[in-house]
């Protein structure tokens, strides 16, 4: 008998890690709702175009001011120059600050100021 319920133990366990390891769903739902600061310009549904900004998909890590079919401002062209990619540090500063990290850009967005939506919606823009 001590034999039969160790395997359901050991299921039990297993299912334990599988929840475990699951995505976190309220911190993606967290991340969507920040990501309305965003959504009036840019989508992060791959291949959706046609948006007064780039589409967002696939940003972290992304080179910047690369997207086929976008024109750029000249500020956006002056930092890609400087920095090359998205990277998740330059990505919290651009969201903090978008005027401090590429003056004069078009983006109409003043930022977030709250570090933990930042990081939400980092993670947000990560996952999509």
């Amino acid at each position: 008998m001590k034999l039969a319920a160790a395997p359901a133990a050991a299921l039990g366990l297993l299912g334990c890690a599988a929840v475990a390891g699951a995505p976190d769903n309220t911190a993606n739902a967290r991340g969507e709702r920040a990501f309305q600061h965003c959504y009036a310009c840019h989508s992060v549904a791959l291949g959706e175009e046609g948006l007064t900004g780039p589409n967002l998909a696939g940003i972290v890590g992304r080179p910047i001011a690369a997207m086929p079919g976008f024109a750029y401002s000249e500020e956006l062209r002056a930092l890609a120059a400087r920095e090359e990619r998205w990277s998740e540090t330059l990505l919290d500063a651009f969201i903090t600050d978008p005027e401090a990290v590429a003056p004069g850009n078009d983006m109409l967005f003043n930022g977030i100021a709250d570090p933990a939506e930042r990081a939400e919606l980092i993670a947000y823009l990560r996952a999509n």
